[in-house]
C-alpha cells in the first residue's frame, strides 16, 4: 500500500484507453497490487482480464491490515495467478495487539499467503507513533523468522532506523523486499548490503518527487530488482494517454518496465525476464502457466 493511499482518491470501472494497452514481451510478476481496494469492486475480473491480455500473469496482492489480508488471501483462492501478502501497515501501527499477532500467524499458514507484511515504518505520514511503528515491525519480524517466509517491507523517510532494525534480524529473515523504494542512493545501498530485494513502481517516471532515482536504479543487481504498480496508486507519468478517474492497475505495469529498462540501460525483454524470474524464486511462486 502506497504511503499516500489515504489520501489518493481512485475511481473503477474504466475500461483502460487503448494507446496504453502494451503487452510484455515476457510475462511479468506484479508484486504489491492492492486488489482488495474498493475501487477494483466492479471490475475485478476485466482487471485481471486486461492484465493477463498485457502479459502480466502473476499478481501478489498486498495485505496491509487483517481486514484486507484476509480478503487477498481469499481471491487468490479464487483466481489463478493470484498469492497474497498478511501484514499491518505501519500506518495501522497502534491496531497491534497479541491478538492481531494470533491471527496474522493463521493468514500466514495459508498457501496463498507468500509473504509477511506489508510491515515497516514510515516516519512521513506518521499516522502511528514510531514506538508503535517499531513494535509492530518488530512483532512481524519475528512472525517472519517463525514461518520462514519473506518480508515485504514499506519503508518512508526512515532509511536509517529501519537499516538498524533490519541489521539486529537479518540473520533470522529468509529474505526481504522493500517495496516501492523512494529513498536516496545511501540507502539503497544500505538495503543491497544487508542483501535484500528492491521493489520498483511508477515512482521513477515522476518529475515531482521521484527523477531523483534515474541517476542510480542502474546499481541494483539484476537478481535483487523486482517491479510493482502499487495499484491503484502511483499511476506512472509517463503514459502517453490520460486515464479517467486516474486509478492504476496491473495492465500498466510494463509502461513501468519500459522506464526501468531506459535507465538501467537493457531491453524491456531483459528486464521482464529477470523481474520474473527473481520474484518467482522470492515468493516461491511455481513456475507460470505457459511460460
Amino acid at each position: 500500500m502506497s504511503d499516500t493511499s489515504p489520501h489518493e482518491s481512485t475511481n473503477g470501472g474504466t475500461p483502460l484507453p487503448e494507446a496504453l494497452r502494451i503487452t510484455s514481451p515476457v510475462p511479468l510478476v506484479d508484486i504489491g497490487a492492492n486488489l482488495t481496494h474498493e475501487s477494483f469492486d466492479r471490475d475485478l475480473e476485466a482487471t485481471l482480464t486486461r492484465a493477463t491480455e498485457a502479459n502480466v500473469t502473476t499478481l501478489v496482492i498486498t495485505g496491509a491490515d487483517l481486514e484486507g489480508a484476509t480478503q487477498a488471501a481469499k481471491l487468490a483462492t479464487r483466481f489463478a495467478g493470484l498469492h497474497a501478502t498478511a501484514g499491518l501497515h505501519p500506518h495501522h501501527a497502534a491496531d497491534w495487539t497479541s491478538e492481531l499477532e494470533q491471527a496474522m500467524r493463521e493468514l500466514h499458514r495459508q498457501k496463498t499467503v507468500v509473504a509477511v507484511g506489508e510491515c515497516g515504518l514510515d516516519f512521513h505520514r506518521n499516522f502511528s507513533s514510531h514506538t508503535d511503528q517499531e513494535r509492530a515491525l518488530e512483532a512481524q519480524l519475528a512472525l517472519a523468522a517463525e514461518t520462514g517466509l519473506p518480508v515485504f517491507l514499506h519503508e518512508r523517510d526512515a532509511g536509517r532506523r529501519m537499516l538498524e532494525m533490519l541489521r539486529e534480524w537479518r540473520d533470522r529473515l529468509s529474505d526481504a523486499v522493500v517495496h516501492c523504494f523512494t529513498g536516496d542512493r545511501e540507502t539503497l545501498h544500505g538495503y543491497l548490503d544487508l542483501d535484500l530485494h528492491i521493489g520498483q513502481t511508477g515512482w521513477l517516471s515522476d518529475e515531482r518527487r521521484g527523477h531523483h532515482l534515474r541517476e542510480f536504479v542502474a546499481d541494483i543487481p539484476d537478481d535483487r530488482l523486482m517491479v510493482e504498480t502499487d495499484c491503484p496508486y502511483l499511476l506512472p507519468r509517463n503514459l502517453p494517454a490520460k486515464i479517467k478517474g486516474r486509478r492504476h492497475e496491473p495492465a500498466l505495469l510494463p509502461w513501468i518496465v519500459r522506464e526501468l529498462a531506459h535507465w538501467r540501460g537493457t531491453t524491456e525483454a531483459e528486464l521482464a525476464r529477470q523481474t520474473t524470474l527473481t520474484a518467482k524464486r522470492f515468493f516461491r511462486i511455481e513456475e507460470v502457466a505457459g511460460e
